[in-house]
């Protein structure tokens, strides 16, 4: 391996570009339309434009992104998380074009793809799942019928899904026709497949799962547990690790069955079990991502280990040096920063970033796609950054997460920092006492009413333009007012913010 094309964009493809460049390899960007400009592009060490805007012409066209290799010269492929990432058709296309694969195996996604087939999988090897079934629902009767077996709560989940999609909660016979219907809907807009299966909806879970490696020498390891609860929607917003939930013991248990389903599939390179943790310690596995998790830099942060160098390394046919699990040291914790907002429902934020003070000092690292002068659209996820940082204990992470986000500033579009701050601040997360239901019972808390940093900004702001209007008043007739491109950058940022908000000097 001596060429990579990186067949994502934002963060994570910034994140291999790095990762190639210290390992000596060249590394090869993609780009739509939208993204000509954007970071990845810059930095990697040659970039081919793949198609317009949208991700369906462009991130998504697997001929097309297998030709720009070819085209190159490149002699594999590594595609990040989400797109092409887990398409078995698409692994076996980069393998059957005799480039190398950055991930498991074909066969390995295939049979890991389909939730039922995973579950399957599972249990015919001691690894214990959530009741229900194996098989894609036929109808409503069935459906009913078969939760009237388990009891209600129950949960429809799309077999092809991830990210919630395809997902309904339906607690009494009356609302099952119409989950089912909404769930098949959602699942064959969003993965072409409205296959879909039912499983005892478990009240009050964790969700937490555990990082595997395996190389293509039979060695396969798991490098511990993050705890992924703090969840909107089923979408995860903060992660860490370890679990304030896993003991020594727990852990042990969890990633030994990690690995027997990881084995089973034939698995090769890094991916993800994902896991229900009960309230009486009782696990449950739920499905394998067969790719990078965006949230691995926690799972680095405690135990050393570069995982997508070793993503590389293994698809290089490097064997594990590791001979046996990893347990983890201190504490990590993430923040997905996105371009939302909170106070709003969540609403997405588009626009041009005009400035941006990224956070620094002891144990605090910033994965980013965009920098200043970037332009956010609504033809990607809203995720602009993860901030992650590491101290000696989960206490001193919050601390450390806390001073990170209040160092944090973007202006030009809406962001989720002050939704984050508002966690770090709530005493039941610090405490560790929550849930994957936890964020949707404390919503709305955390976002209705403005947090104390924020109404100091904003009393700052109209302090300093107030300032600036009498002394211009006091400034000798005729005078001039300096303009406005000749303020500093910080100053100008200011302005911009405090028209954005509504204040005015004068």
């Amino acid at each position: 391996m001596k060429k990579v094309l990186i067949a994502n964009r934002g963060e994570i493809a910034l994140r291999v570009v790095r990762a190639c460049r210290e390992l000596g390899l060249a590394s090869v960007a993609v780009y739509s339309d939208a993204d000509a400009r954007a970071p990845h592009v810059r930095e990697a060490d040659e970039a081919v434009p793949i198609g317009p805007s949208p991700s369906a012409e462009s991130y998504l066209k697997g001929d097309v992104v297998i030709a720009a290799a070819l085209r190159v010269g490149a002699d594999a492929i590594h595609p990040g998380y989400g797109f092409l990432s887990e398409r078995e058709w698409f692994a076996r296309a980069v393998r059957d074009a005799g480039l190398i694969w950055v991930g498991p195996p074909a066969e390995a996604i295939a049979a890991m793809g389909s939730k039922t087939a995973a579950r399957t999988l599972a249990m015919a090897h001691d690894v214990p799942v959530v009741p229900g079934t194996t098989e894609a629902l036929r109808d409503a009767q069935e459906a009913l019928a078969i939760a009237e077996r388990f009891g209600y709560p129950v949960l429809l989940k799309a077999s092809a899904g991830g990210g919630g999609k395809g997902m309904r909660v339906v607690r009494d016979a009356s609302g099952m026709a119409s989950a089912l219907d909404a769930a098949q809907r959602e699942a064959r807009n969003a993965f072409g497949d409205d296959a879909v299966y039912v499983e005892k909806y478990i009240e009050g879970p964790r969700h937490v799962e555990i990082q595997v490696l395996a190389d293509a020498h039979g060695r396969c390891i798991s490098l511990g547990e993050r705890e992924c609860s703090v969840q909107r929607r089923h979408q995860k917003m903060i992660e860490e690790a370890p679990s304030p939930a896993v003991n020594a013991e727990l852990r042990k248990a969890m990633g030994a069955a990690a690995v027997r389903v990881a084995k089973a599939a034939g698995y090769v390179n890094a991916g993800t079990c994902e896991f229900l943790l009960a309230r009486d310690g009782q696990f449950y596995f739920l499905e394998m991502n067969t790719r990078i998790q965006v949230e691995h830099p926690v799972t680095e942060l405690v135990t050393g280990v570069d995982l997508v160098q070793w993503q590389l390394k293994i698809a290089s046919g490097e064997r594990l040096p590791f001979t046996s699990n990893i347990d983890p040291r201190g504490w990590a914790m993430e923040c997905r920063i996105t371009s939302e907002d909170a106070a709003n429902g969540f609403l997405p934020s588009t626009g041009r970033i005009e400035y941006m003070r990224v956070p620094s000092g002891p144990g605090v690292r910033w994965d980013s796609g965009v920098g200043q002068g970037s332009e956010v659209s609504l033809f990607y996820d809203p995720m602009l950054a993860k901030l992650i940082v590491w101290a000696p204990s989960r206490a001193q992470a919050i601390a450390r997460m806390h001073r990170a986000l209040d160092e944090l500033s973007v202006h030009g579009i809406e962001t989720s920092r002050e939704f984050h701050l508002r966690v770090m601040e709530d005493e039941e997360f610090r405490a560790g006492a929550f849930d994957i239901q936890w964020l949707e019972r404390r919503l709305d808390s955390l976002v209705s009413v403005p947090p104390p940093r924020a109404q100091v900004e904003a009393a700052a702001i109209a302090a300093a333009l107030l300032a600036e209007r009498d002394r211009i008043a006091r400034s000798p007739r005729g005078a001039a007012a300096p303009a406005v491109s000749a303020m500093a950058p910080e100053q100008s940022a200011w302005a911009r913010l405090a028209r954005q908000r509504g204040l005015r000097g004068g």
